[in-house]
């Protein structure tokens, strides 16, 4: 341990020129700590750019190349509207179909009769053991059950609880739920239709006997009766008899919400309507503008060489006005000129241009060289072009079963994709979250280099600590020195006088 001793023989201000020599060695550390802060201003806004390029990839461009999202066909519902729900697809015919539900499709299940826990004699819970679960007769508790060819363990401190979980995460293709109430815990097929897994012989005796199984209920198909209302047709009824409560016919999607009872058929038309995909396009337009101008933004940002982050020292002699207005231009230009963006940038303005002579023929053409390849749409010649000919529009911007890249937005997406995986490798960021709070990974170029920051200012203040320490050391001496010499001095004086 140093006892610094502040200048009480000299007169001199010890730590004031301790302070100002140290001053001039932490300058080193000062500019490595602003080159450390840098790097990490700089990760953050990569995360910001992927973050946009994750959304624009996973949630619009992957929902836009849906069929339904370019569906110039609806499907009208009429009569029996709360038996039938339908979808058209782009392959509807234009067809009229009456609907009429006979059957639902149904899942089989098992249900126990009310169990009680023989601890409390009353209707058991979910923290019941399953050990304590009455009985009429003696049940050993099994070591494991099977449920559809899959054995569960059972251990001696299973709970109901316990034991629905760990069948709910089986390959059993069940769900186990228990009624607090009633005190009935049941197992239902997770599939509709006869050939539903669940039935009777695929529970063992020792899972029938434990939880009291008693009433099974077998599943059974939908059936539907879909009649023609096409004029000159025969009106021949076909009957469907379809696992699951859905069916699709004359490229219409149906989907069976209920038995049409006295409610009668359910009439399904189509008609064109271009909503739907002027909404998509409207869409991907605004969408596509709005990356290309925050990319280019951020490619062309200015950036202010004379600003660098400031130390906490500067901070506090500064207005909080002052601070944030300095830091603004600190941070502007961290991704000037920045070659992943450059690239993604391109790409996605080179998929713009090589379809731009069928864009234009649908209302979609550039803006100006100085607009950075910002498009606009004529939505009357989009429509125009919808009333004409949709499948060019589809297949333009979906692609089609002869298309090797896809469309548009298949085209756009692996663009984006590769622009991913480079900021992913420079910045340790995440192809598939949005979240600008997601933890970096360490193990990518900028996570390295912040880790050689690190060692680098952890030895350069270990350094500079040692220095100070032998500046106070010196100083010390000197005063320890100039004490004894004044003592000396005074002793003489006095003497000699």
């Amino acid at each position: 341990m140093v006892i610094r001793v502040n200048g009480f023989s000299s007169g001199m201000d010890i730590d004031s020129i301790v302070k100002e020599l140290m001053n001039a060695k932490r300058q080193p550390l000062v500019k490595l700590n602003q080159s450390k802060t840098l790097l990490e201003w700089q990760r953050d806004s990569y995360r910001d750019i992927n973050s946009k390029l994750v959304d624009f990839k996973m949630n619009k461009l992957s929902e836009w190349n849906k069929s339904a999202q370019m569906n110039t066909q609806q499907a009208v519902v009429t009569g029996n509207t709360s038996a039938v729900k339908a979808d058209a697809s782009a392959s509807a015919n234009g067809v009229g179909m009456t609907v009429t539900v006979n059957r639902l499709a149904t899942r089989s299940s098992a249900e126990s009769s009310g169990l009680v826990s023989t601890s409390t004699s009353k209707t058991a819970t979910t923290s019941t053991l399953l050990s304590d679960i009455q009985h009429s007769g003696t049940v050993a508790l099994p070591s494991k059950v099977t449920i559809n060819n899959v054995d569960i363990a059972i251990t001696s401190t299973d709970t109901i609880s316990s034991l629905m979980g760990r069948i709910n995460s089986s390959n059993a293709k069940v769900k186990a739920t228990f009624d607090e109430v009633s005190g009935k815990f049941n197992i239902t097929s997770t599939e509709d239709g006869a050939n539903s897994y669940l039935k009777e012989a695929n529970l063992d005796s020792s899972l029938k006997s434990l939880l009291n199984l008693t009433t099974y209920s077998d599943a059974q198909n939908a059936e539907v009766t879909v009649k023609s209302t096409k004029q000159g047709s025969s009106e021949t009824a076909v009957t469907y008899t379809p696992s699951t409560n859905s069916l699709t016919v004359n490229g219409v999607s149906l989907t069976f919400l209920a038995v049409s009872g006295t409610g009668g058929a359910s009439t399904i038309s189509t008609t064109p309507s271009t909503d739907k995909t002027v909404e998509t396009i409207k869409s991907f337009v605004d969408t596509y503008n709005s990356l290309i101008t925050t990319m280019s933004a951020k490619v062309g940002e200015e950036k202010y060489r004379n600003f660098p982050p400031l130390t906490d020292e500067q901070k506090s002699e500064m207005k909080e006005a002052d601070i944030t207005n300095w830091e603004a231009k600190a941070k502007s230009g961290l991704l000037k000129n920045d070659s992943i963006l450059q690239t993604v940038i391109s790409d996605l303005r080179s998929v713009i241009s090589k379809n731009l002579g069928s864009l234009s023929d649908m209302g979609i053409t550039t803006g100006q060289y100085y607009e950075g390849g910002k498009i606009y749409l004529d939505e009357a010649k989009l429509k125009q072009a919808l009333s004409t000919n949709p499948q060019k529009v589809t297949e333009l911007f979906q692609g089609n079963s002869a298309s090797i890249d896809g469309g548009i937005f298949g085209q756009m997406s692996k663009s984006v994709d590769k622009a991913l995986d480079n900021i992913v490798t420079k910045a340790g960021t995440s192809k598939f979250t949005t979240d600008l709070t997601a933890t970096y990974k360490t193990e990518s170029v900028m996570g390295r280099m912040l880790k050689d920051y690190n060692s680098r200012i952890d030895a350069m203040t270990d350094r500079l600590t040692d220095l100070e320490t032998r500046y106070y050391k010196q100083f010390t001496a000197m005063e320890t020195a100039m004490s004894k010499y004044n003592s000396q001095s005074s002793s003489l004086s006095s003497y000699l006088g």
